[in-house]
């Protein structure tokens, strides 16, 4: 690894092995030097989660050009927490961590329960500029050379100017081969409804697959993710660690004693 370039730790929820990551490894090598920590196999809907009653290995897979890549048995979180202690030597934290590029949107709602953006909120705890990358196409061999341009101009931005404490950012794209270009937005409100899809099995007991489908609450919105992803533009939804709804705070002073 190279002092005088900057440093980037990467990670997903679907896996080491997966196209995003690594399409994300490969635009960015020629912009900073690269440490990937991914888990073994697909860990999404991890959101935060880490491990406490597993021990946890971490395995080195290959080595490039510019990157490295481990794979831990834990969760995204997981290997963010153990990257920055295990793999960052003389006290060296990274410029900067990404999510992704993950095989499915994280818009909306999906945040809370995305692996990618527990990631990126992990590393935004941490006090280090985070970014997810999402592509709404979940298909393993999905197309993300259209995001090319994007993810390195972001990447650069980010690396240039930083972010603020307790701020990071979730990117998700649309699937065209053309994009109309970014749109800096709020999360849409939305819901998952059907959530649970109950099968007999043939040895005579039920059991459920968790499925469900997703509503935007507010279709006509212009200002949302969704609207930027359904009319074919980058969705940037600047996003906070800090959840305190503070206009609630003098509503309910009266409920002091």
């Amino acid at each position: 690894m190279n002092d005088n370039r900057p440093l980037i730790l990467i990670s997903n929820d679907d896996g080491y092995h997966a196209k995003g990551i690594n399409s994300l490894v490969g635009m960015l090598t020629d912009i900073a030097d690269i440490i990937v920590c991914a888990p073994e196999s697909a860990r999404s809907g991890f959101s935060c989660a880490f491990t406490v009653n597993d021990p946890l290995r971490l395995k080195l897979r290959r080595e490039g050009e510019g990157y490295v890549m481990w794979s831990c048995t834990g969760t995204p979180v997981d290997c963010v927490k153990l990257a920055l202690d295990q793999l960052f030597s003389n006290g060296r934290k990274p410029d900067m961590i990404i999510g992704g590029i993950n095989h499915g949107d994280n818009a909306s709602v999906n945040t809370h329960y995305s692996g990618t953006m527990g990631i990126t909120l992990e590393g935004c705890m941490k006090y280090i500029p985070s970014v997810a990358f999402s592509l709404c196409d979940c298909s393993a061999d999905a197309d993300f050379e259209p995001l090319r341009p994007y993810v390195r101009q972001i990447v650069r931005r980010v690396l240039s100017d930083g972010l603020p404490k307790g701020v990071c950012l979730n990117v998700n794209f649309p699937v065209a081969e053309h994009l109309k270009g970014v749109r800096v937005c709020r999360m849409a409100r939305g819901s998952w409804f059907n959530e649970c899809e109950k099968r007999s099995h043939p040895r005579g007991y039920e059991y459920f697959w968790m499925t469900g489908h997703y509503r935007n609450d507010e279709p006509e919105a212009t200002d949302t993710d969704k609207w930027a992803l359904d009319n074919g533009y980058v969705a940037i939804t600047p996003t906070q660690v800090d959840v305190t709804a503070y206009d609630m705070i003098d509503k309910m002073k009266d409920w002091e004693q």
